[in-house]
């Protein structure tokens, strides 16, 4: 089975701290202290030396600089390729790419399309069957939809006049606090009404627009997209090239899985105001899932020159991560932690170190900084996740399993969703087959509301279709996504959607590319092993399914299960 973390999601999905309020050009060196370039605190807190990044010695892994590789026509070599017919509870029905597009100009966002009906009743029906807990959940993912398409409408239907000028944003009539404090729910509804008010203020459509850009991140519900895109494009109808509006738009693409999309709006963001810490971070976030590594970390230390704080910070480790450097990772994020001010920034933070830890086997150490994260936020969901992870593998799989349950009825994404799932297979009581399975078909739901909402799913298709799911379309999936982007997590998918095809001779190289970088991922290794395997390489994969297992040996319910029985018939 195909182990599945979050450290296969896009920086702007792993979780953010706040959302600023725009309207004032912020200036260097304001947010925090730099973790690298001339004038950086060094690591030990000492005077600033150039280089700080590195101040405890660590170089990071050697290895190639990224994951582009050739693109040739041969699926022997990494490139795109064709569909297969589909079928199963994960992969099927999908619509193709998603556009990036939302409602009209002008429509209310409240005001869903016949096309998106359909989908809900789809769900609707879906949700018909079974227990009423697993009803409930099913009716979830149906129900996201349809009350988010109506919830916005109230306040972007209420300023249509055009009469009016715009007027400049009032940052103040929303507090930051409110923003940064994890209230995100007071926080818009405090939006909405000043913008009923002032429905030409610029700033706060555009503070609006990325308000919900997150509330679909937080709460698993892509139907915010359209919302956050209509409120974006009025603000920047209200005053063309603002920064905090493309900067928005940035995020917002970054979240739909557009990453090219991404990187044109923050670069346009960045040419109006060079210092926005959104725009600085997207960029980052763009280039990452791009696979273009270099320009990524030459963005981190540009961003952390500019400004320095949080939301960089915790890219700049991610980036070295990429790089199999954890040490400097490691460092930079509990810098991160030391600055960290308000509750959602230390839920934030902590929940990135206790998932770094986790990823190495450390899963004390991770349950430690787990904890800390619900301490300041004892709701924060992607802690609780990482908790409920790490206590899998540790072999608590009651609390797990309780855990990963509470995620899923709030957060029903395709990640912690294939977990519970594995976490039923893992345990096998009675009716854990069904539990299971029930996982999986929510799944596809949660792909057809995202692609009704103008997200890219591919990846999260090919990776759970891949397992349990239609093989073929998992191919489909993975080759479409390969086709637009190539990154280690594209080649990984590329390479075990090939391998469950049986097609690993062409899988190999995929294998490999996404082990390049020294990324130390246990969930790659294994993949790679499995298929060196297949392939005869019987060295090669004793190496590679021992290293998945030394690195970390809980990486998957399945996954590591299947590797110690692969290894222990390879002795």
């Amino acid at each position: 089975m195909s182990p599945r973390t979050n450290e296969s999601a896009p920086e702007s999905e792993r979780g953010e701290p706040s959302v600023a309020v725009p309207g004032t050009v912020a200036v260097p060196g304001t947010d925090g202290v730099s973790v690298t370039s001339a004038g950086a605190a060094r690591a030990d807190g000492g005077a600033p030396t150039a280089g700080a990044a590195r101040a405890d010695g660590a170089d990071g892994a050697d290895g190639a600089d990224g994951a582009d590789g050739a693109d040739g026509a041969d699926e022997s070599t990494p490139a795109g390729g064709s569909a297969g017919d589909r079928e199963g509870p994960v992969g099927a029905g999908q619509d193709g790419d998603a556009a990036d597009g939302g409602h009209a100009e002008g429509g209310a966002i409240g005001q869903g399309s016949a096309h998106d009906d359909e989908r809900v009743a789809a769900v609707r029906r879906l949700s018909a069957s079974g227990r009423r807990r697993r009803a409930a959940q099913l009716a979830l993912c149906a129900g996201a939809l349809a009350v988010a398409m109506t919830a916005g409408a109230i306040v972007l239907g209420a300023a249509r006049d055009s009469g009016a000028r715009a007027v400049a944003s009032a940052p103040g009539a929303v507090s930051p606090q409110l923003l940064a404090g994890g209230d995100l729910d007071t926080s818009i509804s405090s939006l909405q009404a000043h913008l009923k008010a002032q429905p030409k203020d610029y700033g706060g459509w555009a503070t609006l627009g990325l308000a919900y850009v997150e509330q679909a991140r937080t709460k698993g519900d892509p139907s915010r997209y359209p919302q956050a895109q209509e409120a974006l494009d009025r603000s920047l109808r209200l005053r063309p090239d603002n920064d905090p509006a493309l900067a928005g738009r940035a995020a917002l693409a970054a979240a739909r899985h557009d990453f090219t999309g991404a990187l044109k709006y923050a670069d346009k963001a960045l040419k109006q105001n060079p210092y926005s810490e959104r725009a600085l971070s997207s960029r980052i976030d763009a280039l990452v899932e791009l696979g273009r590594y270099d320009d990524a970390s030459k963005a981190a230390d540009l961003a952390d020159e500019r400004r320095p704080g949080v939301p960089v910070f915790t890219r700049y480790a991610y980036v070295h991560e990429l790089r199999g450097d954890t040490r400097t990772a490691r460092r930079v994020l509990r810098q991160a932690l030391d600055s960290a001010t308000t509750r959602g920034d230390v839920s934030y933070v902590a929940t990135a170190l206790g998932q770094l830890a986790w990823s190495q086997g450390d899963y004390g150490t991770a349950l430690t900084y787990y904890a800390r994260a619900l301490s300041a936020d004892d709701s924060y969901l992607p802690a609780l996740e990482g908790r409920a992870r790490a206590q899998a593998a540790q072999g608590d799989g009651a609390a797990a399993i309780r855990g990963m349950e509470h995620v899923v009825e709030r957060y029903p994404l395709p990640q912690p969703l294939v977990e519970l799932g594995e976490l039923y297979e893992s345990r096998g009581a009675a009716g854990d087959v069904r539990k299971a399975h029930d996982q999986y078909t929510l799944v596809q739901a949660w792909v057809s509301l995202a692609r009704a909402n103008g997200v890219n799913a591919d990846l999260d298709t090919a990776l759970a279709a891949a397992d349990h799911g239609d093989h073929a379309a998992a191919l489909k999936a993975a080759r479409a996504e390969w086709a637009r982007r190539h990154t280690v997590h594209t080649a990984d998918a590329m390479a075990w959607a090939l391998h469950v095809n049986g097609r690993d001779a062409q899988a190999l190289p995929y294998a490999r590319k996404a082990t390049a970088t020294g990324y130390r991922n246990a969930s790659f290794l294994y993949h790679r092993g499995m298929i060196e395997r297949a392939t005869g390489h019987e060295k090669e994969a004793r190496a590679s399914l021992k290293a998945a297992l030394d690195l970390n040996p809980g990486f998957s319910p399945l996954g590591a299960r299947e590797a110690r029985t692969a290894l222990e018939a390879a002795k």
